[in-house]
């Protein structure tokens, strides 16, 4: 007895077996628009960074703290012509010390001097103190000065008495440490002026000053 099924023809699974399968990978494809984003965002990413750098070195790197007169008092001068010409003169001196950094600045001393046509006439020196992060402090100090003999310059002190105006020369110098966390930074700031004073008001006209 025969039936439908043994007319039935089976190949084997998988087809012709000298038939070999392909694989071929191709490369992601992303949308020209999101490499475009995908670019930007990198772009934006190296500049963030550069820029917190870039901060991060210029609030923790230690800048020298600076010094200026920014007052110059002419309480007397009188000058002697017996027994040899001299000179009393007496000054009170303002200098203002600001630290620059966003740390705390502890100074230790602060020198300044006064001098005329490039002769030290005499100096001030004050004790330390405590300047806070960007912040100024301000020191008071009184020079006198007597029996100076000037007899080289005395001539030209007249000519500037009759003027109305006397060009000093100043040296100012402060010495500190710069707290930086559990660190202490030794700075130190030497500033040299030429200040011209007005007697009539007692005033600074015009200072020119440059770092030492």
């Amino acid at each position: 007895m025969t039936t439908s099924h043994d007319n039935l023809v089976y190949a084997p699974i998988g087809g012709d077996p000298n038939y070999q399968n392909v694989v071929v990978l191709l490369p992601v494809y992303y949308p020209r628009r999101r490499r475009l984003l995908y670019r930007l965002c990198n772009a934006f990413l190296a500049c963030a960074v550069f820029l917190s750098i870039s901060a991060a070195v210029y609030l923790l790197y230690p800048s020298d703290p600076t010094v200026q007169v920014v007052g110059l008092h002419l309480n007397s001068v009188q000058v002697h012509t017996s027994p040899v010409i001299s000179l009393d003169l007496s000054l009170d001196l303002t200098i203002r010390v600001r630290n620059r950094d966003f740390f705390s600045f502890s100074y230790t001393s602060l020198t300044a001097s006064v001098g005329y046509r490039g002769r030290r006439l005499g100096f001030v020196n004050s004790s330390g103190g405590y300047l806070r992060a960007r912040g100024s402090s301000y020191i008071n100090a009184t020079l006198d000065l007597d029996g100076i003999e000037v007899l080289h310059d005395v001539f030209y002190l007249l000519e500037d008495l009759a003027r109305g105006s006397i060009p000093f020369d100043t040296v100012s110098e402060v010495r500190g440490k710069l707290g930086l966390f559990f660190f202490e930074i030794p700075l130190k700031a030497r500033v040299s002026c030429e200040v011209y004073v007005n007697t009539s008001n007692q005033t600074i006209i015009h200072q020119d000053c440059y770092p030492m």
